[in-house]
């Protein structure tokens, strides 16, 4: 699949990303500039539409998508850039490191969403409002409270409600508790966002989502970071092989295992 770049409606609000050289030659050893992908972010384009981060578990995508966020001014537990809560300290020092450069459009609204923490979001949105004036922030989200759905609602009510652009939206595993019916749906609302003029940087594992045609797809591993094409993204060939022959990947996988 061939991907598209096509004037963006605005511009990208955010074109590049870049590691700063450390003036400590131990930090190459340390967490995370030891991670060989993040260790090769070098004058990283990012597309005015969608830039995809992906790779297996540990390969730095998260890492360098919090980084972004933080750098631009948002919580690294996610939220808008009016989120200032902080649950556990855990994120990495890479923002200090990583210069953005910035366009001179300016978003209408930021926000980062991240899958493993929106739990803490939500219970956030709840004390805030508990403590009234002016209009319930839930109301940015469809209006119920995000405990009292499914985990899968909950993150589909925040983005078919809170996101409002043009702007700039990074989103970690969006994916995570979403059913293949509600990824292709997302698909739908990344696309209206787009037209709209709004900027993505997804880190995503799903096949589903890495479709979208209007992006770059970077691909994280132990040999650093490297753009490549949808066909031939992890995510899709280990997909597409399993699907076309599940017996026989059922097979070789509990052979491996019985050997074992």
């Amino acid at each position: 699949m061939t991907r598209r770049r096509r004037p963006h409606p605005r511009g990208p609000f955010v074109s590049e990303i870049e590691l700063l050289p450390s003036s400590d030659p131990e930090q190459a050893t340390r967490y995370p500039r030891n991670i060989p992908a993040i260790a090769a972010v070098a004058a990283l384009p990012l597309h005015p539409s969608v830039t995809f981060f992906v790779g297996e578990n540990g390969s730095g995508k998260s890492t360098l998508l919090e980084a972004v966020a933080l750098a631009v001014g948002l919580n690294p537990e996610g939220g808008s850039r009016n989120f200032n809560f902080a649950t556990r300290e855990s994120h990495s020092v890479l923002h200090h490191s990583l210069r953005v450069t910035k366009t001179a459009a300016l978003p209408a609204d930021l926000y980062f969403f991240r899958a493993e923490s929106y739990f803490n979001v939500a219970t956030e949105i709840e004390r805030l409002d508990e403590g009234g004036g002016g209009a319930p922030i839930i109301s940015y989200y469809g209006g119920r409270s995000l405990h009292e759905q499914s985990h899968g609602e909950s993150f589909f009510a925040l983005f078919q409600h809170r996101l409002f652009g043009p702007g700039l939206y990074l989103l970690d595993e969006p994916e995570a508790a979403l059913s293949p019916q509600r990824q292709i749906a997302l698909l739908g609302l990344l696309h209206r966002h787009v037209e709209k003029g709004s900027q993505f940087v997804i880190a995503t594992h799903s096949p589903i989502l890495l479709a979208y045609p209007d992006s770059i797809l970077y691909v994280l591993d132990q040999s650093g970071i490297r753009a490549t094409d949808y066909r031939d993204c992890p995510p899709f060939r280990v997909t597409r092989a399993f699907l076309e022959n599940p017996g026989l990947s059922l097979r070789e996988l509990f052979r491996t295992d019985e050997s074992a």
